[in-house]
């Protein structure tokens, strides 16, 4: 495997590393606390071409690949958490319809998506009893004249409330298991779509996280995103890729926490010396150091195989498993290295751990990982 950093590659990361120190730095604290929506700074994303680094260019895309997407998504993370997820959402939204729309979806909404003229896109598939299941779904879609009518209620959506497009998925065959789910593209402004809910969350605060009401929602049948029941799949590819976003958005924050745990340990003093000089801090930051590096690696290797268009699902679960509680340990190590201080809002590894530890959650918690792995371990002891 060639993990080689092309000039494509580090000029993608080089502008997200750019934008991400002079502009999202400085408010990510107040974002934070005013839990105020980074419209202004996702337009300028994407400007920058941050919102389809993975869709071909005749869309508005720049083609550079997951590898490119992972390492933006890095920097984007290690400043703000909050900006990066959105970006993530509308990536992943705009490389879906690229990979599975037809010719006039594709026209009608990636260049949309692209320019910023949709402020962002939703993925609009978990319920309330149907997170980690989704088959258990009650969003339905019944089938009208020329298309569908859709009507149920979708929670967790990210950008919900800002999204100008979003891919809502609904059983159009409640009999038929996962085989009855299909995937639509429905407009943030369609007639009998509400918000009745943001969440007040524990972290990333400036990323609005909605619940959805869908009221017989109606769109017609060139709104079905690829086939009839093959909604299914459709998540499911979309979920792989994501985990390489989230993977990613989790080695960024726990390499913001180990920078600031690195600077308070060179300043901060005890027994007449730096802390970083008593090994019981070294160790911890070598340790942190180290997980990092590896998760890097992990996330690398399954951005690679994408590229490569070869098979990558059991690689994207275990880079996300890895680096998402390998993230939360180490924002949890920053914070015991600035000792009482880090227990306060005047140092920004408390917003590092409220904020890395939905990364455990979300795109697949944990557990489903491990269950992704554990079928892909048994499929390959069986061939």
């Amino acid at each position: 495997m060639d993990f080689a950093i092309t000039e494509e590659h580090a000029l993608i990361q080089k502008t997200a590393r750019d934008y991400a120190r002079t502009r999202l730095v400085p408010a990510a604290a107040a974002r934070d606390v005013n839990e105020t929506f980074p419209d202004e700074e996702l337009a300028e994303l994407a400007r920058l071409g941050l919102f389809g680094i993975n869709v071909p260019e005749d869309f508005g895309g720049s083609a550079a690949g997951a590898i490119a997407y992972s390492l933006a998504m890095r920097e984007l993370s290690r400043a703000d958490p909050s900006v990066a997820v959105s970006v993530s959402v509308a990536n992943m939204v705009a490389e879906l319809i690229a990979r599975f729309g037809t010719e006039a979806q594709k026209r009608a909404h990636i260049p949309r998506l692209c320019s910023g003229e949709y402020r962002c896109g939703a993925f609009a598939l978990s319920e309330a009893g149907a997170g980690s299941d989704p088959v258990a779904m009650q969003t339905t879609a019944d089938k009208i004249p020329g298309g569908y009518r859709i009507s149920g209620a979708k929670m967790w959506i990210t950008c919900g409330d800002r999204a100008g497009i979003m891919v809502v998925w609904a059983k159009t065959d409640s009999n038929a298991g996962a085989r009855g789910i299909t995937a639509f593209l429905v407009r943030g402004d369609a007639p009998g779509l509400s918000v009745t809910r943001l969440e007040d969350k524990m972290g990333i605060r400036g990323s609005h996280t909605a619940e959805l009401a869908f009221d017989n929602v109606e769109v017609g049948d060139d709104a079905v995103l690829g086939d009839v029941g093959g909604g299914f799949r459709l998540a499911m590819i979309a979920l792989d890729g994501g985990r390489i976003g989230i993977s990613s958005q989790a080695i960024g924050i726990a390499e913001a926490a180990l920078a600031a745990a690195l600077d308070f340990a060179r300043e901060r003093e005890t027994f007449g010396q730096p802390i970083i000089d008593h090994q019981a801090i070294g160790n911890l930051l070598a340790d942190m150091a180290t997980a990092i590096e590896a998760a890097k690696l992990m996330v690398m290797r399954a951005a690679w195989l994408k590229d490569q268009k070869r098979p990558f699902s059991m690689e994207a679960s275990m880079a996300k498993l890895f680096c998402t509680e390998r993230a939360i340990r180490i924002c949890d190590d920053a914070i015991q290295i600035h000792g009482g201080y880090g227990y306060t809002r005047d140092f920004p590894v408390e917003r590092f751990y409220r904020d890395v530890r939905v990364t455990a959650i979300y795109e697949g918690t944990s557990q489903i990982q491990r269950i992704v792995i554990a079928r892909h371990l048994l499929k390959s002891l069986e061939s």
